[in-house]
């Protein structure tokens, strides 16, 4: 079998491979930055300075693992069986409401929710119910 314009194929070949795997050695031994959320909003900064301590619903590790299962669980215990109070691990009861209590504290949806839903490639559908929040723009000087 003789192949007619193997320079041409061979390099037409080459051309496609080159840019079809671009995407991979162009970001060979990269990585991304961790986000770390944001949890200097007013209403964080206010309960920390009257009570000594920020303090949510749940331990930090436990929310950044867990509180899409603990927001899951929320929803279900609301729509389907009219219960709004969360007693916490550490006895202390909470209104489960994601608008009146998560994002009450959580005001700045872009910096923390929307970083690490990104870095992790996952959308959320909570807006898909829920009216999203309006951020104010910070004065620029």
């Amino acid at each position: 079998m003789k192949i007619y314009n193997k320079g041409p194929v061979f390099l037409g070949i080459a051309i496609f491979l080159a840019l079809a795997l671009f995407p991979f050695y162009n970001n060979f031994g990269k990585t991304n930055k961790k986000p770390e959320p944001k949890t200097d909003t007013p209403a964080i900064m206010e309960y920390e300075k009257l009570n000594g301590k920020k303090e949510c619903v749940e331990p930090k590790e436990y929310m950044r693992a867990e509180h899409m299962v603990l927001i899951n669980n929320w929803r279900d215990a609301v729509v389907r069986d009219d219960n709004r109070g969360y007693k916490s691990s550490t006895g202390k009861r909470w209104n489960m409401s994601l608008q009146n209590e998560c994002m009450r504290c959580h005001s700045n949806k872009k910096k923390f929710c929307d970083e690490c839903h990104n870095y992790m490639a996952v959308k959320p559908f909570c807006w898909d119910c829920h009216i999203q929040p309006v951020e104010k723009e910070e004065a620029r000087s």
